[in-house]
């Protein structure tokens, strides 16, 4: 076959096993789609070599949340819980059409949005998510590089953190720091100086789920947890460019602080929408139909 009709998968070394061995249900939707449009496919490594070597190649090609080489690549990346996926031309996810489209309630199906809901909250969360309270604190999931302010951020998040103190101030405020990340003494000992100035401020570590049960609202640059949160019916402030910003608080906005506890979006009908109609969900009959859907309105000939 020609190389031109081949697509090339980019993938970490467990990832391209799993491909490879049939093990990955998204990506062999995905193939089956692309075999079925009479187009081969092949698997390639994710460091520098090869996407040096995808620049030269005449085909397609697909990366796992890292940007395409060129025009013929796209970016694959979970919709934040599995099995939901999106086929993007960027990887940045606040780029995305789904960021930039209108989230209008009412012309999402009421009684399907419920359901959705009810089933992802009880399979993900179990008996925490129906046991909901709020307890009189704010929750702030924290990322990485604590005192630099990237370009998707409107303050770095230790300045996040000094807002909400500023902006909140009678309840106590948790913070937890990813368990991904490798805070520098500088960040630490940044930490550390604001818990000194504000006893209301505690940096901890925890499952997010216990936090968000308990908090009364949660803010944070773009973290996921603050996605999560919308389970939890937890109302959220963003200080960074999102995906999923619709129903959120801008904490850009000098009232965000004081509409907060008054903010009461439709959550069901949000996560039904985002989720089950804007991406691709690999464990629904319907999959292989939507991932040559959204493959053909990138161009390619599937």
């Amino acid at each position: 076959m020609s190389a031109k009709n081949t697509v090339t998968f980019y993938l970490h070394p467990a990832l391209r096993r799993q491909a490879e061995n049939g093990n990955h249900n998204f990506l062999s939707l995905v193939g089956a789609v692309l075999a079925d449009a009479g187009l081969e496919v092949a698997y390639d490594g994710d460091d520098d070599l090869a996407r040096l070597r995808a620049k030269a190649r005449p085909g397609y090609s697909l990366f796992l949340m890292q940007p395409p080489v060129n025009s013929r690549g796209l970016v694959f990346r979970k919709t934040y819980l599995y099995p939901f996926w999106h086929i993007e031309k960027q990887p940045e996810r606040w780029a995305w059409p789904v960021a930039l489209d209108r989230f209008d309630p009412a012309a999402v199906p009421a009684h399907k949005a419920a359901n959705f809901f009810r089933y992802w909250r009880q399979r993900l969360f179990g008996d925490v998510a129906e046991q909901i309270t709020r307890s009189g604190f704010v929750y702030v999931p924290l990322q990485g590089q604590l005192l630099r302010q990237r370009s998707f951020q409107s303050c770095s998040p230790l300045e996040m953190l000094e807002t909400v103190l500023a902006n909140d101030p009678t309840r106590r405020v948790i913070a937890t720091l990813h368990p991904s990340e490798t805070y520098h003494r500088a960040e630490q000992g940044a930490l550390e100086a604001l818990m000194a100035h504000h006893p209301r401020l505690e940096v901890t570590m925890g499952d997010p789920a216990k936090y968000l049960q308990s908090c009364d609202y949660v803010v944070t640059q773009n973290s996921s947890v603050g996605f999560m949160g919308y389970f939890f019916e937890k109302p959220l402030i963003l200080f960074g460019r999102a995906d999923f910003h619709h129903i959120a608080l801008s904490g850009d906005d000098g009232q965000a602080f004081a509409q907060v506890m008054r903010h009461r979006p439709n959550y069901g009908a949000y996560l039904y929408w985002f989720l089950q109609l804007r991406a691709i969900n690999a464990g629904r009959p319907e999959a292989r139909k939507r991932i040559q859907t959204v493959l053909r309105g990138h161009g390619w000939p599937v």
